[in-house]
């Protein structure tokens, strides 16, 4: 996982990122740039792979971020590939780790009108968080928590809300985290390889700390 939120272009940061991970082994690889409404883009196979596939998108944006997947819960193609966006459209999330009750949560979910579009635990938890930001009319924050109160197992997640687009909120339950801290922008990543090249100013979250990054702040 790859996350950019700052002053530059996001896209060269997350795909270089991801380039980065790929001694770790994967199958798909993705990335959403918000900029007015999220754009995303994952392909199965290599970062290269998604690379060719973005020559002639939308890619312009300063906000982001970028998933490369291991095939856990659905086969390895373009639908499971991260990042997973919610039913209404509210909230993009990529995730690493494995969410143990993630079918039974489906299930509550399913009986509340949601759909699915891939067979993805992954894709469970961004819509559990819409589900508690609509249901309960709570700040992105609060519905991210609520969520993630709900969700056993493990998780490094870096989310994005339409409503609240100038911040990523970042979690993590052993699935290690690391922010890093620049010149007006943070960089997020599953571990410190794509972020020592812009900032030696890193910080490991811990165990259940939910981290709100934002730009307007800084």
């Amino acid at each position: 996982s790859v996350g950019y939120i700052g002053l530059k272009q996001v896209y060269p940061i997350v795909i270089n990122g991801l380039k980065r991970l790929e001694y770790r082994g994967y199958d798909s690889a993705g990335i959403a740039i918000v900029n007015g409404e999220t754009h995303i883009y994952k392909k199965q196979g290599k970062v290269t792979d998604l690379e060719n596939f973005t020559e002639n998108k939308n890619l312009t944006g300063t906000i982001g971020m970028g998933h490369t997947r291991w095939a856990t819960h659905g086969e390895p193609n373009d639908v499971n590939a991260h990042p997973h966006r919610s039913a209404n459209g509210f909230f993009t999330l990529i995730h690493n780790g494995i969410i143990e009750n993630y079918s039974s949560l489906k299930s509550k979910l399913e009986a509340n009108d949601y759909t699915f579009q891939s067979e993805t635990d992954t894709e469970v938890l961004v819509n559990l968080i819409e589900y508690y930001y609509l249901r309960g009319k709570v700040s992105a924050e609060l519905a991210v928590r609520l969520a993630l109160s709900k969700v056993i197992g493990a998780y490094g997640i870096v989310v994005s809300c339409t409503k609240e687009p100038d911040q990523l909120i970042a979690a993590r339950k052993g699935s290690p985290l690391v922010i890093g801290i620049g010149n007006d922008e943070y960089f997020i990543a599953s571990d410190a390889t794509p972020i020592v090249e812009h900032t030696k100013s890193v910080i490991y979250l811990n165990n259940d700390n939910v981290a709100i990054l934002k730009r307007n702040e800084l």
